[in-house]
């Protein structure tokens, strides 16, 4: 019997558009006239907020929004892209020792395709004859189902009416012809007459003054040159071809910060971190982050992070510390618990450096700095004659005036390195600094290092947004994260190899045998958390 849940993910249907008249208004010309554009669309704009809500998932439509967007993203997600770690004893010894959790780690499947994909659909459906809507929507499904496929490979994309699973290279190249479609709809409703600002009253996710039509062809080249990269390891041609279209397209590429794309908190949407974070306490500092921030001196750490307030002083179980820790960013290592660790449950570490991300602090989907990134990596790659040192300088300069930090030109011409990690309470936990890598750019070096320090600060640059980090640091390698320090993933999971997906819904092995069969086919490997992505070959190719 194929299980409801799915039916409702899946399976969409077209809803009527709310004016009867549309068919009048289709004129042979198409010319978007004032009377046309005071009419009402409705019925083609409906499904839009949803859509936008639900690629940084807080939509309210389950019946709660903080907690939903938790066991997608931050339980899982968040974490194993190196930037939070979550100290709550209810959540241990589960997702931060590689005991995964299947509540947690189904809820993007199951969210997605039931919320934001329905709406795609629908808004499909009621747009067949509105270019500028059809477009926008093309360009969504790409933003919103590149971050599905980059968390569990084989996706649903192309077939979602009959339960036909597309591999994840055929995923990628529907995306990229998605992204196709979305620009040249958008260029033809513009050639048609229809206005820059046709969508700016539903738009969430352009920034005021930049709520333009154009504005969405821009990103969606952006979002062409990371996905070119992400499968530059595994298809080199197909990355150049179509980084170099990202590159060339006239409607350019996300440059300024005022540009970047962030799910705004302007009109109801609420970052779901900052109740996490602020109000729950469940959102802190990684030891990754501490030894990167700290090591480099870096001013954007007191932007990230609020300093730990514990001193020196026993903390919850009576354990004391080992060093006057208050006033620093302190971060907490993946894995404690287990034989040898300090009993997380009693959480010794709720102290620890905090999560700045408030409720009213609009998230990040792509910002100006990572598409400088990018660019520099296409560079390096050899995709486009533009200055790799330049591109990468820019994208750490934009990311520093993005957060309102100082002293980005002796960051630049820092040598400095990451700190090795102390734990507070349990030297047993300390770790060497996973990498030596420096800020200032080395033109002698050779491209792998190069690459490092790239990434590794394109990682920094996007806090918070752990599904793109997660995904670069699977696809490169870099920056290096601290080991798991206890592994509970009966063998499915190497520590040194590290979590390279989460598995799908185990329902769907029972309730779905069918489709769960060609998933796991096409997957190529176990549904576990160990099998590597198509995208993901473990080595850099140049």
């Amino acid at each position: 019997m194929k299980n409801k849940i799915l039916a409702l993910l899946l399976i969409s249907s077209a809803l009527t558009a709310c004016t009867d008249h549309f068919e009048k208004f289709n004129t042979e010309d198409g010319a978007y006239t004032e009377d046309k554009q005071g009419m009402d669309f409705a019925g083609n704009t409906m499904y839009f907020q949803a859509i936008e809500q639900g690629i940084y998932f807080n939509d309210p439509a389950p019946g709660g929004t903080d907690w939903t967007f938790q066991i997608i993203q931050n339980l899982n997600v968040d974490m194993f892209a190196g930037y939070f770690h979550d100290m709550a004893s209810k959540f241990f010894p589960n997702n931060s020792c590689y005991n995964l959790n299947d509540g947690w780690n189904s809820a993007a499947w199951s969210y997605t395709y039931q919320y934001t994909v329905s709406a795609i659909n629908k808004c499909e459906a009621a747009n067949t004859d509105r270019k500028q809507f059809l477009g926008i929507n093309k360009i969504l499904k790409v933003a919103t189902l590149h971050r599905l496929t980059d968390i569990y490979g084989v996706i649903l994309y192309s077939d979602f009416m009959d339960f036909v699973p597309d591999s994840q290279e055929a995923t990628y190249k529907a995306m990229f012809a998605d992204l196709d479609k979305g620009i040249e709809l958008l260029d033809e409703a513009l050639a048609e007459g229809i206005p820059e600002n046709a969508f700016a009253e539903h738009d969430i996710l352009m920034q005021s003054g930049n709520r333009t039509l154009s504005a969405w062809s821009r990103w969606a080249n952006s979002l062409r040159l990371r996905l070119a990269m992400r499968v530059s390891n595994v298809d080199k041609n197909l990355a150049q071809t179509e980084a170099q279209k990202a590159l060339n397209d006239k409607h350019g590429l996300i440059e300024t910060n005022a540009q970047g794309v962030f799910v705004s908190t302007e009109k109801g949407y609420k970052n779901p971190l900052g109740t996490i974070g602020l109000s729950w306490w469940e959102v802190y500092a990684s030891a990754n982050m501490e030894s990167l921030l700290t090591g480099y001196g870096d001013p954007r750490a007191s932007k990230y992070f609020t300093p730990a307030v514990g001193g020196n002083e026993g903390v919850p179980g009576n354990y004391k510390p080992l060093f006057d820790y208050s006033g620093t960013f302190k971060g907490i290592p993946m894995g404690l618990g287990g034989e040898k660790n300090i009993p997380a449950e009693n959480n010794a570490y709720k102290y620890h450096a905090r999560s700045t991300i408030q409720v009213e602090t609009p998230a990040p989907l792509m910002t100006a700095a990572e598409v400088w990134f990018l660019r520099a990596e296409a560079a390096l790659r050899g995709f486009s004659s533009e200055n790799v040192k330049n591109c990468y300088e820019t994208g750490v300069r934009l990311s520093f005036e993005q957060w309102k930090a100082t002293g980005v030109e002796e960051y630049l011409d820092s040598e400095s390195k990451p700190i090795d990690y102390k734990d507070v309470f349990d030297a047993t936990c300390n770790m060497k600094a996973a990498s030596s890598i420096t800020p200032k750019w080395n033109d002698t070096v050779g491209n792998e290092e190069k690459l490092e320090r790239i990434i590794t600060q394109k990682w920094l640059a996007m806090y918070p947004e752990g599904g793109e980090a997660w995904a670069e640091q699977r696809r490169t390698g870099y920056p290096k994260l601290f080991k798991v320090l206890h592994n509970e993933s009966q063998g499915t999971i190497d520590t040194d190899i590290m979590i390279r997906r989460l598995p799908y819904p185990s329902n769907l092995a029972t309730d779905q045998p069918q489709l769960y069969q060609q998933l796991t086919s096409a997957l190529g490997g176990a549904d576990n958390g160990g099998t590597r992505l198509w995208w993901d070959t473990g080595k850099n190719n140049f």
